[in-house]
């Protein structure tokens, strides 16, 4: 596919800084190997999964053999499976019964080849310095398994919102191996200042989900269907793409969507469109 704005690069990179991902809840309502194909073959060099659709697939009859052969067809790299829930505000009686699932699912994650496993943070209010002793666990556990777990905050979530809160838990755990999902879209929905990035070491991020805002709808009062695609929105992305490479962070970047629109779509132009916009927005940054 053709390259704009960026000098020509093998597929799936861009600029040399980044690898161009898909995130699968791009085109959600698609059967998880042709996510996989279509992933590929629009040109992504690596694929976020849903531990969610891995399930689906075994429940329907398939083989967790026939995911690992689709992605290695496609020359796929995968750096996150999604996700950990639950396992911030369980109770002390719940609480092994989610470190045991957290560890049937990186188990799943670290067979596939998975980099990161995704803590996903409490919906509602939650004790920081408890969230901050079990995000430490679950890096302990994932080292069990060959797994990393890194962290992420929601903006519409009671509990971590806020870039400035996510990184607070990633430091305090005191792990090197303590790392954090940074979007633009929970970013900027949080009113999270992006100069925040300027204090991160590139490596404490495992990587960077894009998309972009509504018009019309005030941050803080978006959620995840008001999601569009880059460059319909008003996220200064440059900006953010231009931050990441000042600090170092030389990873993923992977397309996000949850739009029903989008959805609805021809899923390979979704992502023709997807990774256009991509390529053209990593060179002009």
């Amino acid at each position: 596919m053709r390259t704009i704005g960026a000098e020509q690069s093998p597929r799936g990179t861009c600029n040399v800084s980044f690898t161009l991902c898909l995130n699968t809840s791009t085109i959600r309502p698609q059967p998880l190997l042709d996510k996989i194909r279509l992933s590929g073959e629009a040109g992504f060099g690596a694929i976020e999964l849903w531990i969610n659709d891995l399930y689906e697939h075994v429940g329907r009859g398939g083989e967790v053999r026939d995911v690992e052969k689709a992605i290695a067809d496609h020359g796929l790299e995968i750096p996150s499976v999604i996700a950990l829930r639950q396992w911030g505000e369980a109770s002390s009686l719940e609480y092994p019964l989610m470190l045991d699932e957290a560890r049937r699912r990186m188990e799943l994650a670290a067979r596939l080849g998975a980099t990161y496993m995704v803590a996903t943070p409490p919906r509602e209010a939650c004790p920081e310095s408890q969230l901050v002793d079990r995000y430490g666990e679950l890096l302990e556990l994932g080292r069990q398994v060959g797994i990393r777990t890194t962290f992420e905050y929601v903006s519409f979530f009671g509990s971590v919102s806020t870039l400035d809160q996510a990184i607070s838990i990633v430091e305090q755990v005191g792990d090197s191996d303590a790392t954090l999902i940074v979007d633009a879209f929970h970013t900027w929905n949080s009113d999270s200042h992006p100069e925040l990035l300027s204090t991160l070491p590139g490596h404490r991020i495992s990587h960077y989900h894009i998309d972009d805002a509504a018009p019309g709808i005030p941050a803080g009062e978006q959620t995840d269907p008001d999601r569009v695609m880059i460059g319909d929105g008003v996220i200064d992305l440059e900006a953010e793409i231009a931050m990441l490479r000042t600090i170092g962070y030389q990873g993923m970047i992977s397309l996000e969507l949850f739009n029903r629109q989008l959805w609805q779509q021809d899923p390979a132009e979704v992502l023709a469109i997807g990774i256009e916009r991509l390529r053209e927005l990593i060179g002009h940054a």
